[in-house]
């Protein structure tokens, strides 16, 4: 595998198939990588050695010596700097080479055409990230920690592995265009557009806010809370010995809860203050309420969970970093090495170029045309798992219980005075295309003898309950086994099959505040806040790579294997700088507001208008001198704007106040500076950029109607792009159809099935 790079993204991908066992070797530049000079105010380095360990350096080699291990790659990955073009690099790649391209907004479309510069921060206003976190009233803020870019880096290596799977069984290879925007636009700003596609003015999604109860004080440090359900908010007012509460019905919604937040904040804090971050995890466990200690740099070695399950390793630079997050006995994955010294491997690597392949798939069908998937995933992150999956051509059945269905189709929807509410949650509408529905009673025994038969009839059985569940229903990998030894099981536990927090309950939220990402997220000097939602799909992503990387090797040994994807280390891997930095050097990394480490200035700034603001971001002297220039301060330098980044923050707001965010925007990029407004996410279902390539496409679904659905970060150029090919699933909608088509069942039999309550069209007690 060849990387061409500069930046997280394409870094982060490789280092994913590095830590597979592939052979990567970074094409660099006289200067090398970028990252190599990147630091948080130690020695630079530490976040490159963590993304290049285990990887070989060529550089300052003439293009004859590239266009030679061109030839030899199965895998090649850019992000197009350095001078490369994608037509310098399929030039000289062989016809089974997969080449992935991971740029800012793709290689095609307006944004291109105009040239808008944009880095990470730039990006995630433009997503419809920034726009809805914080108060209405405060300056919203980014998500700290580029998630953005680990992001795009996840969804790239997710998309090569099945792609370079197939290339290698077909003789064809193909070119996937990757578009970081798109990938921020799924993670970070597209629940609350979906909301606003499907249900219009009576979305609940999309002003900005923060959660309550979340982030708060305790005696020794700082506790997070996740209260997505009723249920659960009613239990944590008993939980903080406010049960007087529970008839509040203002403090019950939301809404209310912002209406009333001083009051509100300083009811929970004054409980939470009066006792020690232990004391409260240990109570709320109790009541089984999502929580967690907010995690610092220094705290992170030292979590119980963490240590007991070896999460964490040392690389062979002696810097301790997260472990690959995924594992299984039959699948060996590679310790980190040390990052390679720039060229150490010059005139080391020599592979001869690429023969085609003999075909035994289909070189014109989607790479996993031949897969069956039996999904017992809920919420999020495992629905996104096996979206890409079905997305990438798998034939996914998608099993709900008749007493436990789906959650998400509850959620942020219809009100239960309306027919069919269930099917409206718009989280469950933009996750689950490409899948075909079943319901299946689990917890008798018609259920189970049903499922297992459904195992039998697939390649991948993927789920993602607290580790409890399965066992609880006679499913485990000891069944699974024995009904398919070729199966292969993928579970994606969120805290992982063992240790301490093993069946506490989790969701995204909970992993931001546990791993980091709530520490490097908010203003400087105010609490940390959680990036919101994220996590969720970096986790499916881990685990589609996992599933994709198990079905190579059952290609080569014939055999199924249990794998476990566990959630919050997914979410350690991309939220590592925080700790190799520490352990490296000793720093301690935390949030900065709206800063960042490759601009300055950088920041959001108020327009004239109605909670306009722009974004801008100076990303190098020429845009500083540009800038200075724009402001009226050609005295300026460009050393003086980190100096004085106060003061240039009052300059700069001076002039934006006076200006329409448009005139502003127009400006600056006329200027050669970034900029973007920041963008409220209902806002997205209209960007041209995303409309030109194809992005938005359109769902005509039997009950919600015709709306407009998120598709996939990416595209296989030369192809059309239209990724949906089968909207969301009616609850039970393809029940007979799989129970007949697949598994050989009569009319009597479903008939018998839907009397003793084990398959039926509509969720129990609805």
């Amino acid at each position: 595998m060849l990387e061409l790079s500069n930046g997280i993204a394409v870094s982060y991908c490789g280092k994913m198939f590095a830590d597979a066992g592939a052979d990567v070797v970074k094409v660099e530049s006289a200067q090398g990588d970028s990252l190599r000079g990147r630091s948080a105010g130690g020695p630079p380095g530490a976040l490159f050695g963590y993304l290049a360990a285990s990887k070989k350096s060529v550089a300052n080699i003439g293009r004859p010596e590239v266009t030679d291990l061109l030839a030899g790659a199965d895998v090649v990955l850019t992000d197009l700097t350095d001078g490369w073009t994608l037509h310098d690099i399929t030039a000289h790649t062989g016809a089974a080479a997969v080449v992935v391209a991971v740029t800012p907004f793709g290689t095609t479309g307006p944004y291109v055409d105009d040239r808008v510069i944009a880095n990470e921060f730039i990006l995630q206003a433009l997503c419809g990230s920034t726009a809805g976190r914080g108060w209405p009233e405060d300056e919203p803020v980014q998500a700290g920690g580029q998630l953005g870019e680990w992001l795009a880096g996840t969804f790239a290596a997710a998309v090569a592995a099945a792609t370079a799977r197939h290339a290698a069984r077909s003789g064809r290879g193909e070119i996937v265009d990757v578009s970081t925007y798109e990938a921020m636009v799924i993670a970070m700003g597209g629940l609350s557009a979906m909301s606003a596609s499907v249900l219009g003015a009576d979305s609940l999604l999309g002003q900005r806010s923060l959660e309550l109860p979340s982030i708060v004080p305790t005696a020794d440090g700082m506790v997070g809370f996740c209260t997505i359900t009723a249920q659960q908010f009613q239990d944590f007012l008993v939980l903080i010995d406010r049960a007087d509460l529970l008839d509040d019905a203002e403090l019950a919604s939301f809404d209310g809860r912002v209406a009333r937040r001083d009051e509100f904040l300083d009811t929970v804090t004054r409980w939470t203050r009066a006792r020690t971050t232990r004391e409260v995890v240990d109570l709320a466990v109790g009541f089984r309420i999502p929580v967690a200690p907010i995690a610092t740099p220094e705290m992170l070695p030292a979590i119980d969970h963490f240590v007991q399950r070896g999460v964490f390793v040392q690389s062979e630079a002696g810097v301790l970093q997260p472990r690959v997050p995924y594992r299984s006995g039959a699948m060996a994955t590679r310790p980190p090495g040390r990052a390679p010294g720039l060229g150490a491997d010059n005139g080391k690597v020599h592979w001869p170029p690429r023969s085609r392949p003999t075909a035994v798939a289909d070189a014109d069908a989607l790479p996993l045309a031949d897969t069956r998937i039996t999904d017992f995933t809920a919420f999020w992150a495992g629905p996104v798992a096996t979206q890409l999956l079905g997305t990438l051509g798998a034939d996914v059945i998608k099993v709900e219980g008749v007493r436990r269905p789906d959650g998400m189709r509850f959620s942020a929807g219809r009100p239960p005075t309306w027919d069919q509410w269930w099917e409206w949650g718009p989280v469950f509408l933009c996750s689950n295309n490409n899948k075909r529905g079943v319901s299946i009673e689990l917890s008798t025994d018609a259920g189970r003898a049903t499922a297992l038969e459904l195992i039998a009839a697939s390649d991948l059985v993927i789920e993602n309950f607290s580790p409890r569940v399965m066992a609880n229903f006679g499913l485990d990998w000891a069944a699974v086994r024995e009904a398919n030894p070729r199966a292969i099981m993928v579970r994606m536990p969120a805290f992982g099959l063992d240790g301490p927090w093993r069946d506490r309950v989790g969701f995204a939220q909970t992993m931001e505040q546990a791993t980091g990402m709530a520490w490097m997220t908010g203003h400087a000097d105010g609490p940390p806040v959680i990036p919101r939602g994220v996590c969720d799909p970096i986790a499916g992503l881990h685990a589609a790579f996992a599933a994709v990387a198990a079905l190579a090797i059952r290609d080569r040994d014939g055999t199924g294997m249990h794998v476990e994807s566990t959630m919050v280390e997914a979410a350690l891997n991309v939220a590592a700088e925080m700790l190799v930095e520490y352990s490296r050097s000793g720093v301690t990394m935390r949030r900065n507001g709206n800063r960042g480490p490759d601009a300055g200035p950088q920041g959001v700034y108020r327009c004239r208008g109605e909670d306009d603001w722009v974004a801008l971001a100076a990303t190098d002297d020429a845009a500083r001198t540009a800038l200075a220039r724009l402001l009226g301060r050609p005295d300026l330098r460009a050393g003086d704007w980190r100096e004085q980044a106060d003061e240039a923050d009052k300059l700069i707001s001076a002039w934006t106040a006076r200006r329409p965010v448009a005139e502003a925007v127009e400006a600056l990029r006329a200027a050669g500076v970034a900029a973007a407004r920041v963008t409220p996410a209902p806002e997205l279902l209209r960007d041209p950029h995303l409309h030109a390539r194809g992005f938005w496409e359109t769902v005509d679904h039997p009950v919600a109607g015709s709306f407009l659905c998120t598709g996939m970060p990416f595209a296989f150029l030369g192809k059309p792009r239209r990724w949906i090919r089968r909207v969301p699933p009616l609850y039970g909608q393809h029940t007979g159809e799989v129970l007949t088509g697949l598994l050989g069942r009569g009319d009597d039999e479903l008939s018998a099935l839907a009397r003793s309550g084990t398959i039926s069209d509509r969720p129990a007690g609805l």
